[in-house]
């Protein structure tokens, strides 16, 4: 929803640009052809501008976060709280809605009574016009190749003028603007602007067709009564384009004007370095991505991968099952709490914890009245029967996996560096290679013969690293190493962005919180790497 306000916001931005530059700059000039796709450009410009993105990437170091005090309890129930409150975006989308469905409701009627003039009525063709004389009384207007006209209420020679104005309409398909105008309308109703550039088009349209019209008529003065004889009339069919137009001074001053000189086409091109600052502020995404560190091949091996998922559609006799399975199968604590469900039975609200020995995990997904994301809880099994656990939450089709496992570092030796040393190495096949089947806890077992490459990034600091297999897979591997915890320093990201060192997680409101994910351990280092290794905080807000 806010993705398309913002679409909204910067179309009718782009509109009120041309049509600026159009009421400042060109209007006066008798360049109506060029005026004529210059408005049309205006408005197909601003249709397709809001969607074209160009991505730059910024590659930056691994920055450090600092402590916070966050307590679970307290979000959840801010979060819940937010039912309480009045959501403006619906109200506006509502008001929206409703004024554009009454003006779809109004060119439909447009279209109905266009069908009845038309309808029934004997067409003379003429090369490629279709001429409809009716009883009607109605101003002359063309449609696409259709002229309507009654040619009781006029002269032969006034009704020579004004199917020659009309034939200039239809030759150049002029109908094609007008409802283009209209649509743009209908969709930016809210914007004064739209109906002042729907205005213009359809003036520069009549300006056109007098222009043209007077080169064919030998008398042109008889050609400007006409125009003040046909003032006279009032009805019109709103969607076509008819002979009679208010602002009747205006068409015949510049009917009688003399020809703009060339060297003002320039002002054509004044919107574009505008069209370019747009780009530039608006339209160019920055993606951080972080530099890798050092790099080594390892080989490695696993001997089991089982995943226990958590559905969206889980009962409460499944959640015990997978308990009941892991704690029998593998020796892993596994509890669900704060579970919330909607009226289809859908989990809204669910916190899980899993312990493995010293090894923690927890996830938190509280939606409101969202369903929550379906994830699993993976164990990875080694050749020598130690067992690894977090929470896969990733929607990737190849799942990252997390393990924990030591890793040694020797003492300097002659007042170099110290080394890593990696005591072993473990790699996991894609998520192709696992069973997620919530009901059943079937081993994958690796073929450790094969020869798959894998790049290792090792941080000397933390003592964290990534393992990434050659066939796309990755696994972080932190220590077990304690750390002071007044020294724990979390990662903070807040819709889909890592927040600076010095940010706040209290001076976002409460209300403005739409879910909140915790991650720990190796379930935090799967997405992040290490810079997840102290624990992760994702929030998405309502903005």
């Amino acid at each position: 929803m806010e993705a398309l306000f913002v679409y909204i916001a910067k179309s009718a931005g782009l509109v009120t640009l041309f049509y600026c530059a159009y009421y400042f700059l060109l209007r006066k000039e008798t360049f109506f052809n060029s005026n004529r796709w210059f408005l049309l450009s205006g408005l197909i410009t601003s249709a397709i501008l809001p969607f074209v993105v160009y991505t730059k990437v910024i590659w930056v170091n691994a920055a450090s976060v600092s402590n916070i005090n966050f307590s679970n309890a307290n979000i959840i129930q801010n979060i819940d709280n937010k039912h309480f409150e009045f959501n403006w975006i619906y109200l506006f989308a509502t008001v929206y809605c409703i004024g554009f469905l009454i003006l779809l409701a109004k060119f439909a009627m447009d279209f109905y009574s266009l069908n009845a003039v038309l309808k029934g009525k004997k067409i003379h063709q003429q090369a490629d016009f279709k001429f409809i004389d009716t009883t009607q009384n109605i101003a002359p207007f063309s449609y696409f190749e259709y002229i309507v006209y009654n040619s009781s209420m006029y002269t032969s020679s006034e009704l020579e003028n004004i199917i020659e104005h009309e034939k200039v309409h239809s030759d150049q398909n002029h109908t094609v603007d007008v409802l283009i105008s209209r649509a743009f309308c209908m969709l930016f109703w809210f914007n004064p602007v739209i109906w002042l550039y729907k205005k213009a088009m359809v003036q520069n349209l009549e300006f056109i067709a007098d222009k043209e019209a007077a080169k064919k008529i030998s008398d042109k003065k008889a050609y400007q009564y006409t125009l003040l004889k046909i003032t006279a009339h009032d009805s019109c069919v709103a969607i076509t384009n008819h002979f009679y137009q208010s602002l009747i001074k205006k068409r015949i001053v510049m009917l009688n004007k003399n020809q703009s000189k060339k060297r003002n086409s320039w002002k054509y091109y004044v919107v574009i370095p505008v069209l370019a600052a747009f780009v530039l502020l608006f339209q160019i995404e920055v993606i951080a991505k972080e530099k890798q560190q050092t790099l080594k091949e390892v080989p490695g091996e696993i001997k089991s991968v089982d995943v226990y998922k958590v559905k969206k559609n889980s009962t409460d006799s499944e959640l015990k099952e997978i308990k009941e399975k892991l704690k029998s199968n593998h020796n892993v604590d596994f509890e669900a709490s704060e579970i919330k469900r909607n009226a289809e039975n859908f989990l809204t609200s669910i916190k899980v914890d899993i312990k493995n020995g010293k090894q923690q995990a927890q996830s938190i997904q509280v939606g409101g009245d969202n369903i929550i994301k379906d994830f699993g809880i993976i164990v990875i099994t080694d050749e020598k029967g130690n067992k690894n656990v977090g929470i896969q939450t990733s929607d990737e089709e190849n799942h990252k996996i997390a393990v924990s496992k030591n890793i040694k570092k020797t003492e300097s030796v002659n007042n170099e560096e110290p080394k890593t040393v990696i005591s072993k190495t473990l790699i996991t096949k894609t998520a192709t290679n696992v069973n997620t089947d919530s009901n059943t806890s079937t081993k994958t077992n690796t073929n450790t013969d094969q020869n798959i490459s894998t790049i290792v990034t090792i941080n000397t600091d933390n003592k964290t690293k990534v393992i990434t297999t050659g066939n796309g897979s990755k696994i972080a591997v932190s220590t077990s190493a304690k750390t002071s915890s007044n020294l724990i320093q979390k990662l903070i990201i807040v819709d889909g962005k890592e927040m600076p060192a010095d940010f706040d997680v209290e001076d976002i409101d409460a209300k403005d919180i739409k879910s909140v994910n915790i991650s720990k351990g190796i379930d935090a280092i799967t997405k992040y790497g290490e810079r997840g290794a102290n624990g992760v905080i994702e929030i998405e807000t309502r903005h």
